[in-house]
């Protein structure tokens, strides 16, 4: 009797799935739509760095306009985290188990991409064009082959400003504060990397806890190092308690602030006294700097804002992080196209790793976006840009960096 009844438990089993069979058996693609998700800060301290997914979304509204790609629209979920990688292992788990996502997109922060790495590539989903240049996105895919970064390498942004430094600072004293997690330390090793045997010129470091409530302590304690040269490798709101600690202690050195939270709507928040001659990289074109006022891709960004954007009327068409989601968003959409109409998550990871874009309207003149499947830093070409009169002024030509 017990063996009739499985049997016929099973049976009941395969007809009903024969019979709920769609016509396309990867998840989150149907004949008519392709399902992204991703989960980033829309409150907390990195809350401004959000506008990345609001960007993103505004671009693929645009393109679902003009007919999607190949026939499909995309659909694009991202859930808040607050920045909090307990939180977004839970949006993750979320978007793919219940809301049977295509794949993870352009997911942020360096932290919340690691807590969820592991779990994406168990179950073979997509990590595309993490929005966290922590090195390990890039580097270790032979163990997490469905990850791959798109901003440049921390390591290599670290390298730069310390090349600059031997190339241009006298006598130089370099003061450090960090993120002490896998992002400040990755820009603390490649600044130690760019100095070379002038590594010996880091006279002070401090290290803090994303959890930590203000960093202005830790900046009047490397004043004390009596340093001339200040490397800001944090983010969000630690970024502008660093300026507002500063100007607090008034101290001017020659200050380096890493990319990620060198947004000219972050900038023009702190103390312009202690802001004044900063220096940092550019390679997505930040619509408040003054060289790309007139520039066709920043145009494009604000008429597609205007239309698309989610709260068009309480966020400023400058906001340099809703350029740079529809920077990644349109190599996003540039991959879909590549993987053609039979799409797969195969088939989406290989067209990942061949890329060769030129053109993409968001990003700095000059910059290709290129990779292979055993080169994943999508983004390898920067220009140093310096902070004057409340705007950033790049300088110099695109620089390489590329890890080597």
């Amino acid at each position: 009797m017990g063996k009739r009844v499985v049997a016929c438990l099973v049976v009941a089993t395969i007809s009903a799935g024969a019979a709920g069979a769609r016509p396309f058996a990867t998840p989150g693609v149907t004949a008519t739509e392709i399902h992204l998700g991703s989960s980033v800060p829309l409150s907390g301290e990195a809350a401004v760095a959000g506008n990345v997914a609001r960007g993103a979304d505004a671009y693929f509204k645009y393109v679902n306009a003009k007919g999607g790609v190949l026939g499909r629209k995309i659909k694009f979920t991202y859930l808040d985290d607050g920045y909090d990688p307990a939180r977004a292992v839970n949006n993750t788990i979320r978007l793919v188990q219940q809301d049977q996502v295509f794949a993870m997109f352009s997911t942020l922060g360096t932290n919340n991409n690691l807590a969820i790495r592991k779990f994406l590539n168990q179950v073979g989903v997509p990590q595309l064009f993490v929005s966290a240049g922590a090195t390990t996105f890039g580097r270790d895919y032979t163990q997490y082959p469905w990850t791959i970064g798109y901003i440049p390498p921390y390591s290599e942004e670290g390298k730069l400003y310390g090349k600059y430094v031997v190339a241009h600072v006298k006598r130089a004293k370099i003061a450090v504060l960090f993120q002490n997690d896998d992002y400040g330390r990755d820009l603390l090793a490649g600044l130690r990397k760019g100095l070379g045997a002038k590594a010996s010129s880091i006279v002070a470091k401090v290290g803090y806890d994303p959890t930590t409530t203000d960093v202005q302590p830790q900046i009047a304690q490397l004043k004390a190092s009596k340093a001339n040269v200040l490397c800001i490798f944090a983010f969000g709101k630690f970024s502008l308690q660093a300026y507002n600690g500063l100007n607090r202690v008034n101290w001017h050195p020659q200050v380096f602030v890493n990319d990620v939270s060198s947004a000219s709507a972050l900038m023009i928040a702190v103390p312009q006294k202690a802001a004044n001659g900063s220096i940092s990289i550019v390679f997505g074109k930040d619509p408040a700097t003054p060289v790309f006022a007139n520039d066709k891709g920043v145009k494009l960004f604000q008429t597609i804002w205007r239309k698309y954007g989610s709260d068009v009327k309480r966020i400023d068409f400058k906001d340099g992080y809703l350029i740079a989601g529809m920077a990644t968003a349109y190599t996003m959409v540039d991959t879909l196209k590549k993987a053609g109409k039979n799409l797969t998550r195969q088939g989406v990871m290989r067209a990942a790793t061949h890329l060769n874009e030129k053109g993409n309207p968001f990003l700095v003149p000059g910059i290709v976006v290129r990779t292979t499947p055993s080169f994943r830093f999508p983004l390898t070409q920067v220009k140093l840009q310096r902070w004057n009169n409340r705007a950033w002024h790049p300088f110099g030509k695109l620089v390489s960096v590329r890890p080597g």
